[in-house]
């Protein structure tokens, strides 16, 4: 019922002059389907508090305003926020609007736990955010569920299954702290202006913190491995001390590539390597 009051996004894109900043990686979503199917990826949001991220003049933010989401949304653009307190007046105590940069966020004081991140994230900081996100030092984390919208190269890259092109450093992190799926793709001609490139959703849960091998250790071997992923394993992890014990310890072939390894594997890897380096 309020939507059918609501102005039109384009109107309200043309009565602010508002135009997608290229500098800011903005790509303005218009179809009213489209942002209502990414609201719904998370699941039913009445009353649950969502964080948004660049939300440019407010499509998606109406769509999760409309699921009865309380949302908080943090703009750089200073040009959107009067759109955004526009739609904050028409969905009274259902918005807060953040005029800053998300890099700079301290999201877990200023917004708690249990917290559903929604986002057309801008391309210039999306894989950025979702690292941070997924590094975090104390796990569980402060949010309950990612729903995010990226070049589909990154989604795929995110999402992509051992042995497979899109299998790197990106896919064990994603896929070590959570369970990270492909939600649905989104034609570049769905965006104003049209990016060069086609995009997904992509939803990501945490899973429990994984015992017997820290973060570092992860990364530290998923860096080394990838940095050269087309060579073996012995070749790529050979400057790491012990890296080839462990390597036999976890039953793993040094011949091996990295794109072969699974993330369970790549964790077997990481446990014995810290019992040795003890």
């Amino acid at each position: 019922m309020l939507d059918q009051t609501l102005e039109p996004l384009r109107a309200v894109i043309a009565r602010h002059g508002l135009s997608a900043d290229k500098r800011l990686g903005q790509n303005f979503l218009l179809d009213s389907q489209l942002l209502d199917r990414i609201a719904r990826v998370p699941g039913d949001l009445t009353q649950k508090t969502v964080y948004e991220v660049g939300p440019g003049p407010g499509g998606l933010t109406r769509a999760l305003l409309k699921a009865g989401a309380k949302v908080t949304a943090v703009e750089r653009d200073r040009r959107c926020l009067p759109a955004l307190a526009e739609l904050s007046a028409y969905f009274p105590d259902q918005l807060q609007v953040i005029s800053g940069d998300a890099m700079e966020i301290d999201e877990a004081s200023v917004l708690g736990d249990h917290v559903h991140i929604v986002a057309n994230l801008p391309y210039n900081v999306g894989t950025a955010l979702l690292i941070r996100w997924l590094t975090a030092k104390t796990w569980q984390p402060w949010w309950d569920s990612l729903t995010l919208m990226f070049q589909k190269e990154v989604a795929e890259r995110i999402t992509a299954k051992v042995g497979t092109d899109h299998y790197g450093r990106l896919s064990v992190l994603a896929q070590w702290r959570s369970e990270a799926k492909l939600s649905f793709p989104v034609h570049r001609s769905a965006f104003v202006p049209p990016p060069k490139v086609m995009s997904a959703v992509v939803h990501l849960t945490p899973k429990d913190q994984p015992e017997g091998l820290s973060l570092g250790t992860l990364e530290k071997i998923t860096a080394a491995a990838f940095n050269q992923r087309r060579k073996m394993l012995r070749q790529s992890l050979k400057n790491i001390e012990h890296m080839m014990e462990a390597l036999e310890l976890a039953g793993i072939d040094a011949t091996r590539r990295p794109e072969t390894v699974s993330v369970a594997e790549f964790m077997a890897i990481g446990r014995h390597w810290e019992k040795l380096s003890a």
